[in-house]
């Protein structure tokens, strides 16, 4: 792979936006009904209807899942290489587990009704992030070291028992506070305001900018810590600040679409064999792919069974799984990072 140079970083990142705003385009015309973006520009009869269609349920749904998409990617990548892991995932390590877990609790408290002004439920799901990371640091570490794969068991572990309390909670609280909550659990992507979608847009872009600053930092220090701090990486400071980002982008999204599971698996692997493995072009580059993912399969997901849905994490589940599988075969055999 060629050396990172200013052109070749804006060069991939301007294809990648545009392979965004195709897919875009495109999945905003495929749908139950047979509205597409022409019937936007024509003087129709149903215009409105199409204009309602596309502008008010898909495209609210489409940038919903973008958003997802791209923090999960993005927060993936960071994962992977602060742990030395390609098997690390927000989903597998139980990060999103705990998110969905905090953000769970605080519904079922009646905590955002009591304070709808403030982000309630998304500080509950950040707490439950950060409690979660916290956990796998303390219960990894060997005489001041991290052992990272320990913190794949620890976070099976770890996402059984927030299931297990989330189900408890489901059942002695009352059902009518916790409507919708099995689907959530699942992963799916809800048709949000607008003024939601720039609200999440504002604390995600600039979440996985902050992790793309620390591109260099990272790329260091997946070579390994004694390498890093010789080349003047103070790894400690850049491990908290890498890890809280990726646990806040990775709560925000939790807290409105649940734990979309797999998305930090696939994608920062595919970025990385397509745009190579340094982390300031590899960030930004799985935050975009993983918007497309998530469009593709939330599009997958809402019409293969039409009218019937199935939750986006079902497929993303159904993808990951195998992808998952294969690569711990190939890390097992020599793989990534040895």
């Amino acid at each position: 792979m060629a050396p990172l140079t200013s052109r070749r970083l804006s060069l991939s990142i301007v294809l990648l936006l545009a392979a965004f705003a195709l897919s875009a385009a495109v999945c905003s015309s495929l749908g139950s009904s047979r509205y597409t973006l022409l019937d936007l520009l024509r003087h129709e009869a149903d215009q409105e209807t199409a204009r309602a269609m596309i502008l008010r349920v898909r495209l609210p749904r489409i940038l919903m899942a973008a958003l997802a998409g791209a923090a999960l990617g993005a927060a993936g990548a960071v994962f992977q290489a602060v742990l030395r892991n390609p098997l690390a995932d927000p989903y597998i390590l139980g990060v999103s587990g705990g998110a969905a877990l905090g953000a769970f609790a605080a519904t079922a408290l009646g905590l955002p009704a009591l304070a709808p002004v403030l982000p309630v439920r998304e500080t509950a799901a950040f707490l439950g992030a950060i409690a979660t990371v916290a956990i796998l640091f303390l219960l990894s570490s060997a005489r001041g070291r991290i052992v990272s794969y320990p913190m794949l068991l620890i976070g099976v572990i770890m996402n059984t028992v927030y299931l297990a309390l989330i189900l408890l909670i489901e059942t002695v609280v009352e059902f009518s506070r916790l409507h919708g909550v099995r689907l959530w659990m699942i992963g799916t992507i809800p048709i949000e305001e607008y003024g939601l979608l720039l609200w999440l847009s504002v604390v995600l872009v600039a979440g996985i900018v902050g992790l793309a600053l620390y591109g260099r930092d990272l790329n260091l220090l997946s070579a390994g810590e004694e390498a890093a701090r010789s080349l003047g990486v103070t790894v400690e400071r850049t491990r908290i600040v890498t890890v809280v980002l990726a646990s806040l982008v990775t709560a925000a999204v939790v807290s409105v679409a649940g734990p979309i599971g797999f998305v930090g698996l696939i994608v920062p692997h595919a970025a990385r064999l397509l745009f190579g493995p340094d982390h300031r072009l590899l960030v930004p580059a799985s935050a975009v792919t993983g918007a497309i993912f998530l469009i593709v399969a939330d599009t997958v997901a809402r019409t293969v069974m039409a009218p019937t849905e199935i939750p986006v994490g079902v497929v993303t589940a159904l993808c990951g799984g195998p992808f998952f599988l294969w690569l711990y075969r190939r890390r097992a055999g020599g793989g990534y990072f040895e």
